[in-house]
């Protein structure tokens, strides 16, 4: 069963009119395509909104949505503008596609508290936007006949107005029963993002790699900046920008034989200087240090940028300086 068994309904209310400025989503509008849902938002956050907002420029039309704080009803005001915050289980009797963008930890709880009071009902759609769940999460709703997706936008939004161009031509992890995959692809699609496939078996290592990527890197660069203001460097975003893009570049671009620096060069000495000078002036800093110190040379070395000759007294320093952690 695909969302073309809903039928098309018909053209959006002033409620659904995205605001202006939002980029147009990536296929027909309305009137060009079939199909038009009832979209229900349940999380109206920093990334329901946006996906609102993008679902109604593409020609649907946003029925009602769900958020608790004050911050949400204000992104929404912004992003979804007349539409009613309702009750979730009012959001979805209300919608043909039902979003769910709420943290993980609650997804399963709300997708069962659902079911249970017999909210889903057979032939509706809903995707949740988790990357860290795939879809046995949904198996509640799935049981009750309703068409389940996993669509994680592989982007990070920080609830300001760049959000909905940070959405454009965004990766989209896509999971699905393989019959509706052509349905999650095609919603994506509308939303102006690129989908690629993730097995459900491979949804947590998927997400636990842009964890790494994403929020480690934004803990490693307030970390830089931290120790760069402790040194006397005012503007440590001005030292730190055009080093860490070339960075990022050599990193996406070359892998490991990017890799530069005194760890990839086995300079002991520098190393075992940066560890004495971090334990006087920043001692919150050495684990951090240790271990990425560490994870690094085992890269250069299994990548051939670090000889064994040079990669075990670096290895031996750092397992020394981690003893006293443990």
């Amino acid at each position: 069963m695909s969302a073309d068994h809903l039928g098309a309904q018909p053209p959006p209310s002033p409620a659904a009119t995205p605001p202006d400025g939002l980029p147009a989503a990536g296929l027909p509008p309305a009137a060009e395509a079939p199909a038009r849902l009832r979209v229900g938002v349940i999380g109206a956050g920093r990334v329901g909104s946006v996906l609102g907002a993008a679902l109604a420029a593409a020609g649907h039309e946003v029925v009602a949505a769900a958020g608790l704080s004050t911050a949400s009803a204000e992104r929404a005001a912004r992003l979804l503008p007349g539409v009613p915050l309702l009750p979730a289980d009012e959001v979805v009797a209300a919608s043909d596609l039902v979003v769910l963008a709420v943290p993980d930890d609650t997804l399963p709880g709300l997708v069962s508290g659902l079911a249970e009071t017999g909210a889903w009902r057979r032939g509706q759609l809903v995707f949740h936007t988790s990357g860290a769940h795939g879809l046995a999460v949904l198996l509640p709703a799935e049981q009750a006949g309703v068409l389940c997706l996993a669509l994680h936008p592989a982007m990070t939004f920080s609830g300001g107005r760049e959000d909905a161009r940070r959405l454009v031509a965004a990766p989209f992890g896509v999971t699905s029963r393989p019959e509706l995959r052509f349905v999650a692809e095609a919603l994506v699609l509308e939303m102006g993002g690129e989908p690629f496939w993730v097995g459900e078996g491979d949804r947590r290592l998927y997400h636990a790699a842009l964890v790494t990527g994403a929020n480690h890197l934004v803990t490693l660069v307030a970390e830089a900046a931290d120790l760069l203001r402790t040194a006397g460097v005012h503007d440590p975003a001005r030292v730190l920008g055009p080093l860490l893009t070339a960075a990022l570049d050599n990193g996406l671009r070359r892998g490991d034989r990017g890799l530069t620096g005194p760890v990839s060069r086995g300079d002991v000495g520098t190393v075992r200087d940066h560890l004495q000078t971090l334990t006087e002036r920043a001692p919150d800093a050495v684990p951090a240090y240790v271990a990425m110190a560490r994870r690094t040379a085992e890269r250069a070395l299994a990548a051939g940028r670090l000889r064994p000759l040079e990669g075990a007294p670096l290895l031996e320093l750092l397992h020394d300086a981690d003893e006293p952690a443990r």
